[in-house]
């Protein structure tokens, strides 16, 4: 087997398939490094290579999410040699290689911790940008992405393309998103581009902004507010104050996009605030139907 032309085309089967850039990226990615580290042909791959791999990976201290990761992007690229090359190969990444991830609770932003962080971001692409997680539940991919015509100014909407799992949806604009959106709009770079957010100065200027490039802004203004902020921490805060203020979870699924409800139901976990709420006001409720007497005298 050749396994130059094996990646190549491996590639061009998950362009074929819709992959994000994003994703495209990261699978070949962490499978350049196997090929790297493995000193086998790949036919002769086992279990127990595959073990020692793991071990390898564990040394480096990765988590057990990202070695996951790994073992995914092996995996899915023996399957494309088995049924899309018709190479008779056995998957040496057996289901029972998966890590076991411990999964810790979502975080999200306190209100004070929220006004705190955009205190910070004078710039208006950026804040543009952060608003779009914080208020519509955009992945940092599906910002990057985000092209004008997806904007429906006039409803107050956008339609997010290829999200994640390939799937489209809509989501709607907050009035205080609505006007940092079309603040960053009336004086962006170029009217060419149809990207929403391009890189402001250097030698790329007036290009569009990458996944990294957003990253790196958020680790700015993060560091300049002293507070441990994240990309994806925006999103969860969305979901959080959203279930405090009493949204359906159904609404709440759809807005961020995921696939199972049992994913938007770990937000229910960390929504203290609605839990209380909930308690006491049905408490109030139960106390008048089964009123106890505690007066002993």
């Amino acid at each position: 087997m050749n396994l130059t032309n094996a990646i190549i085309n491996y590639r061009r089967y998950l362009k074929r398939r819709n992959y994000s850039h994003h994703t495209l990226k990261t699978y070949l990615n962490k499978l350049r490094q196997f090929v790297l580290w493995v000193d086998v042909p790949l036919e002769h791959v086992d279990y127990d290579k595959i073990n020692a791999y793991i071990d390898y990976l564990m040394a480096k201290r990765l988590k057990p999410e990202t070695i996951n990761c790994h073992l995914k992007s092996i995996r899915r690229f023996y399957s494309y040699l088995r049924n899309e090359q018709h190479l008779a190969l056995n998957n040496p990444v057996k289901r029972g290689c998966k890590l076991r991830n411990s999964q810790p609770l979502p975080k999200h932003l306190k209100d004070q911790e929220v006004l705190r962080f955009f205190d910070v971001i004078k710039n208006c692409r950026d804040r543009a940008m952060f608003m779009l997680m914080l208020r519509c539940g955009l992945r940092v991919e599906e910002v990057a992405n985000l092209s004008l015509a997806a904007i429906d100014w006039r409803r107050s909407r956008l339609y997010v393309f290829n999200g994640k799992g390939q799937k489209d949806r809509v989501v709607y604009i907050s009035h205080d998103t609505y006007k940092a959106l079309a603040d960053y709009v009336k004086q962006r770079l170029s009217l060419r581009v149809r990207k929403v957010f391009l890189v402001q100065k250097g030698t790329h200027k007036g290009k569009p902004l990458s996944v990294r490039g957003i990253q790196k802004r958020m680790e700015y203004y993060a560091k300049k507010a002293g507070l441990p902020v994240s990309c994806h921490q925006l999103r969860h805060t969305m979901a959080t104050q959203l279930l405090n203020a009493d949204a359906d979870l159904v609404s709440i699924q759809d807005l961020l996009g995921h696939s199972r409800i049992k994913t938007t139901q770990r937000y229910c976990r960390v929504s203290n605030l609605k839990v209380q709420r909930d308690y006491f006001k049905a408490m109030e409720e139960v106390m008048k139907r089964t009123a106890v007497n505690n007066n002993f005298t």
